[in-house]
């Protein structure tokens, strides 16, 4: 599976518009190596790589559990502390004398 990184119409697609972040290809399109390539290198007509391979995230094992949402009361622990605020000064515009 790839993603889009910059965003293009696909030529070989019936000018089907991918925009960034969309995956390549959309579902339902069989794309061969050829293509894979040419729109993952310089070598289209727009002369940049517009798709990138989306690495395997592997799924957790069963012995593998993900790790459990902080709740607010441990944020709140673990949270930096923050250096007793000064209050800021008011600042005050001198007025023009008339001349």
């Amino acid at each position: 599976m790839y993603r889009v990184i910059k965003a293009f119409a696909d030529l070989q697609d019936k000018e089907h518009v991918y925009h960034t972040g969309d995956l390549f290809p959309r579902d339902g399109l069989t794309v061969s190596a050829d293509r894979i390539n040419e729109l993952a290198t310089a070598r289209n007509k727009r002369g940049m790589p517009l798709i990138e391979a989306i690495k395997d995230v592997p799924e957790p094992t069963e012995d593998e559990q993900p790790p459990e949402p902080i709740e607010n009361n441990e944020a709140e622990e673990t949270a930096i502390p923050v250096e007793s605020e000064k209050p800021i000064p008011k600042i005050t515009r001198k007025k023009k004398n008339a001349e």
